[in-house]
């Protein structure tokens, strides 16, 4: 018990880590001019954040598509940008829009989605202590939000079928 503080700390620390991070160091200019024009997706990215109203873990699956325009990201500079946005105080619907609004800033794709799926121990161990209930939260930019066959084929490549 008298290390506990300590650790508490240094866990809260690297719980909110993501505030001090810096995207563009992030991406580190993986950005790459291709000719690709059909939907690039990362999907199945862990995740885990602290919801910002009891300080409790949420945690699930991101699911990130974007069409490129001229330029794609570096494939593992996606999970860290979700990484960086999850660890901080959060909240489902705002850490979704952070990830597509980054992504859609940085590289200007035709569209970019983002589907995030949530288990929050503040909905299982507290309140109406529901264990088997999951938030859904999306966000659609571009092509993902005006075109329903974008949106659908998304939508379709996300569901299930895991490696």
């Amino acid at each position: 018990m008298l290390e506990t503080p300590r650790r508490v700390t240094k866990s809260l620390e690297f719980l909110t880590s993501g505030y001090k991070v810096d995207i563009d160091a992030v991406i580190n200019n993986a950005l790459f001019s291709v000719d690709y024009s059909e939907m690039v997706i990362v999907k199945d990215i862990d995740f885990y954040s602290l919801c910002e109203h009891h300080l409790l873990p949420f945690f699930g699956k991101c699911h990130v598509a974007y069409l490129p325009r001229e330029k794609v990201i570096g494939l593992s500079k996606v999970p860290r940008i979700v990484d960086a946005f999850s660890r901080r105080l959060q909240v489902q619907e705002r850490l979704t829009n952070q990830i597509a609004q980054i992504i859609n800033d940085k590289i200007d794709p035709l569209g970019v989605g983002v589907i995030m799926e949530g288990t929050h121990l503040c909905m299982s161990m507290r309140g109406v202590e529901k264990q088997n209930s999951v938030a859904i939260t999306s966000a659609m930019l571009g092509t993902f939000q005006s075109d329903p066959r974008t949106r659908g084929e998304f939508l379709a490549l996300t569901k299930g079928n895991r490696l």
